[in-house]
């Protein structure tokens, strides 16, 4: 039995945290536990030695203390502050007038949003709340089809994963030793090419089944003409000088991340405050979620330090490649 642990540390390590994690235990204590348990058996089986753990309260000092990661709160409270003060209401309501002539203007419409959202909040969650909460209602009220409206709007919200400020690559950036500018620019093509292959997606369902993706009725276009050029541009500009407020500083190299993410936060204050939306209870809110978002990245990054030390300590890295 010993010998087939020894042999095997790292596949049964590697089988045990999927198990773990299909169970619904939180990845976090789920990393953390498997690691010192592995960890501890791999000592009393000889294939590890106590001293490889000795550095393990320096790496997770290292990760309170890492400058990279205080990007993280900034551009989540960013997020929270732009969703709640109804930012995403506003661009889907005119961004859908605006497409809502052809058919599948809702949907270009949603894709189009879930991308400038991505752009400024860098946070899934409030991504996909904000516009399943809006846009699907009323695609199924005009005749879309659900599985295509429910797609839609789940693909175009996980753009905030891949499209800058997104706070994964903020942590992939710290776990690979890159910056996080280096991250954001490798980043923004791809992201583009995914929000311009969802739209021809559609573009495609609406040359082939175009009764699932039907055009407004004009009973429901409300703005037309000037009145909706001009508020197009009232909706959109406030998002876009944010968009270059952030991203561009630290891309012209004015700004790093963290610099970055912190001036995004001042000036979606300044957003809400401009929009008289901003009050004590959506502080409250937005300063209570971003503690807790954040500690879930942080906890999350101190368990993967533990398994990483034991998985690597029993070769997993050899066994992986």
């Amino acid at each position: 039995m010993s010998a087939f642990l020894v042999a095997n540390m790292a596949p049964l390590m590697f089988a045990t945290l999927v198990a773990f994690l299909l169970l619904g235990y939180p990845v976090a204590f789920a990393l953390a536990a498997l690691g010192l348990s592995f960890g501890f058996i791999g000592v009393e089986l000889g294939l590890l030695t106590p001293a490889l753990y000795q550095a393990l309260p320096e790496r997770i000092f290292g990760i309170m203390s890492n400058d990279t990661l205080l990007a993280v709160p900034f551009f989540t409270f960013m997020g929270l502050i732009l969703e709640r003060s109804g930012m995403a209401e506003d661009l889907l309501d005119t961004i859908g007038q605006l497409f809502g002539p052809i058919r599948g203007g809702l949907a270009y419409a949603v894709i189009f949003v879930g991308a400038l959202l991505a752009a400024t909040t860098g946070v899934v969650a409030a991504s996909v709340i904000s516009m399943g909460l809006i846009s699907l209602p009323i695609m199924l009220r005009y005749g879309y089809d659900r599985r295509l409206a429910s797609g839609v709007i789940a693909a175009s919200g996980t753009l905030a994963q891949i499209i800058p400020p997104s706070l994964v690559l903020i942590v992939l950036a710290d776990q690979l030793g890159r910056s996080v500018g280096d991250m954001y620019a490798g980043a923004i093509v791809p992201g583009l090419v995914l929000t311009a292959l969802y739209a021809t997606y559609v573009l495609g369902v609406s040359l082939f089944y175009p009764k699932a993706v039907p055009a407004l009725p004009p009973a429901a276009r409300l703005l037309r003409g000037w009145k909706l050029v001009a508020r197009v541009l009232f909706v959109l500009i406030p998002p876009l000088a944010l968009i270059f407020l952030v991203l561009g500083t630290i891309f012209l190299g004015i700004a790093t991340p963290t610099e970055g993410g912190a001036m995004g936060a001042t000036g979606a204050l300044a957003l809400a405050l401009i929009n008289r939306r901003l009050s004590w209870a959506l502080l409250k809110q937005a300063m209570n979620s971003t503690a807790k978002l954040t500690s879930f990245v942080v906890f999350i990054l101190v368990g993967a330090t533990v398994f990483s030390l034991t998985f690597r300590g029993v070769n997993g890295d050899l066994w992986v490649e």
